[in-house]
This record gives C-alpha cells, sequence and structure tokens, in this order.
C-alpha cells in the first residue's frame, strides 16, 4: 500500500512539473511541436498495423478493417519465418554485413576526426573537411550507378587495371566474396566524412589550456591525443556504439537491394529485402509484418542490452 501511493505521489510530482515546464518554456514547446506531430503521425499511428502480424490480412474496402486483420493467428507468422530453411541464411547474411560495418565503419570517423583536428591551418582543414563531407550528399542510386560503372566485367576501368596487373578476369559484383567488403568499403568512402562531423564538434569543447598545459610537460601529438582527445570522445562514442547497435539488423534495404544480383544473391539476401520481396510482390502482408516486428524487437534486444552494460561500467547510458 505504501509503495503505490509513493508511485502515485512521484507521478503527481512528474505531471506538475511537466505541466509547469510547458507554461514556462511554451515558446519552445511551440517550435518543436510540428515535429512532434510529424513524429506522432508517421511513427506512433502506424503502429496500429503491427496487429497484422498476429492475424490474416484480410483486404476490405474499409481501411479500418484491412488494417484490424482477420482471423487471429498468434505467433504463426513467426513460427513460420523462424522454421524457414532460409531464416539461418538471411540472419547470418544480416548479422555480417551489420557487424562487419560497425567493426570497420564504426572507428572511421573517429580516427577522420582526430586526424583532421591536428590540421592547424584554418583553410587546408575546411578544404579537406568539404572534400570528405561531399560524398555523403550523394544519392545510394548515383553511388551504386558509379559502382556499375566501374566495377563492370567488360566496362569497368577498375576491373580493366586488375586485369592488367594479372589479377585475372574478377566479376567483382557478382562474387560472393567481394559482396560484404564492396558494401562496407563504399558505405565508409561515402558516410566516414558526415559522421566526423559530431566527434570534431566533441574535440572543439575541449579546453584550450589542457593542451597548454601538455606542452609545457612536454607531450608529442600522440600524448595529447591519447590522454587529451580520446578521454573527451568517450561519452560521445560511447552514446553513439550503443545506438548503432540497435541497428544491428538493419542493413539499409537500398543499397542492398539496388547492388544485388542472381550472382551475390547467396550472400546479399538479408531480412529487409526479404521482407520486400515476401511484403510487396508476395502480397504477404501479415507474414512480412510479422518478419518487420521479429527484427524490431531483436533490435532492441541489442539496444537495451548494450546500454545496460555501459550504464553499469562506465554510467554513461541512453536512459
Amino acid at each position: 500500500m505504501d509503495s503505490l501511493q509513493t508511485q502515485s505521489s512521484t507521478n503527481i510530482v512528474k505531471n506538475k512539473k511537466l505541466s509547469s515546464s510547458i507554461k514556462r518554456d511554451y515558446q519552445l514547446w511551440l517550435l518543436i511541436l510540428p515535429a512532434i506531430v510529424v513524429i506522432f503521425i508517421f511513427n506512433y499511428i502506424p503502429m496500429y498495423g503491427i496487429q497484422l502480424a498476429f492475424r490474416d490480412y484480410k483486404f476490405d474496402l474499409n481501411i479500418i478493417k484491412t488494417l484490424s486483420g482477420g482471423n487471429f493467428r498468434g505467433l504463426f507468422y513467426f513460427e513460420k519465418f523462424i522454421t524457414n530453411y532460409l531464416f539461418m541464411d538471411l540472419m547470418r547474411n544480416t548479422i555480417s554485413i551489420s557487424l562487419t560495418t560497425i567493426l570497420l565503419g564504426f572507428p572511421a570517423p573517429i580516427l577522420l576526426a582526430l586526424l583532421l583536428n591536428q590540421i592547424k591551418n584554418f583553410r587546408t582543414k575546411k578544404i579537406l573537411q568539404t572534400t570528405v563531407y561531399l560524398p555523403h550528399f550523394i544519392s545510394i542510386v548515383v553511388m551504386v550507378g558509379l559502382m556499375n560503372v566501374l566495377l563492370s566485367p567488360n566496362t569497368g576501368i577498375i576491373t580493366h587495371v586488375l586485369s592488367a596487373i594479372g589479377m585475372g578476369d574478377i566479376n567483382i559484383l557478382g562474387s560472393t566474396k567481394t559482396f560484404v567488403p564492396l558494401f562496407v568499403l563504399s558505405d565508409i568512402w561515402q558516410h566516414c566524412g558526415w559522421n566526423s562531423i559530431i566527434y570534431l564538434a566533441a574535440l572543439s569543447s575541449v579546453d584550450p589550456q589542457l593542451y597548454d598545459s601538455s606542452k609545457i610537460d612536454g607531450a608529442n601529438k600522440w600524448h595529447t591525443v591519447w590522454y587529451i582527445e580520446i578521454p573527451a570522445l568517450i561519452p560521445t562514442i560511447i552514446i553513439l556504439f550503443i545506438l548503432s547497435m540497435g541497428n544491428v539488423l538493419n542493413t539499409g534495404f537500398e543499397k542492398v537491394f539496388l547492388m544485388q544480383n542472381a550472382l551475390n544473391l547467396p550472400v546479399s539476401e538479408v531480412i529487409s529485402t526479404y521482407t520486400y520481396k515476401i511484403g510487396i510482390l508476395g502480397n504477404q502482408f501479415s507474414y512480412s509484418a510479422a518478419i518487420g516486428l521479429f527484427n524490431t524487437i531483436i533490435n532492441f534486444v541489442f539496444l537495451y542490452f548494450m546500454n545496460t552494460i555501459s550504464k553499469k561500467y562506465s554510467d554513461i547510458s541512453l536512459w
């Protein structure tokens, strides 16, 4: 009884704080109101369709009845996916691409930010920053198109160069051995510069007196990076790493789908492309909804697990 009263009193205090915050900072709340409305419309209202994962999809002219589904099937579609002969291949391919991207792609912007921070010439630094930021603004379609032009087995420039130096005729786009490296390296090239911005912002907040003190103590550039800059980046690194672990099974549908062909399909078929083929092309909406919900639950488990570990050992967490 006492615990219920304590909890109710805590909720009352929180509600009072929220209402007083709204009254005091109503201009700020009005400023973020459009973003709240957009998130509610496009992120929360569609969650009503989650129930299709537990029901048979039933088309009706009334959209509400369509989203409500037909007969309740429970976990039938989840079991159907887990027992599917493609399940292990899909999980292996998805996790392989995601973990490789995290292991190689996550440290890359950190290293780039540390290197750019060492450049003291303002003009040179800005030119380099602009150069490494630009690939981020290339659309994925154009990016894959460039790879097709450069790596084409018949007309690709890079393919001809490799053949000229004795590498033989290599079909990089169609090989199961080169798909993951090509995907990851192109992703790093495209987004590494843009992702380094947040680390450069964290480095800009370092107290200049620390640098002066380190020079007086005789520290070289390596000591400055190791004992001043990296510790300043650790909170940002941990938060971004936790967020990245929440997307372990999200490999990015567009790029994988565009790079996919009949030759590399054994390693390029991931959960997102399979869901598209099953749901949109195959009209199995309940089945695809179950796969999507399964994917989301696994990502949330990874996110919660990493957040718990970080909170326990570093006292830095999302909540």
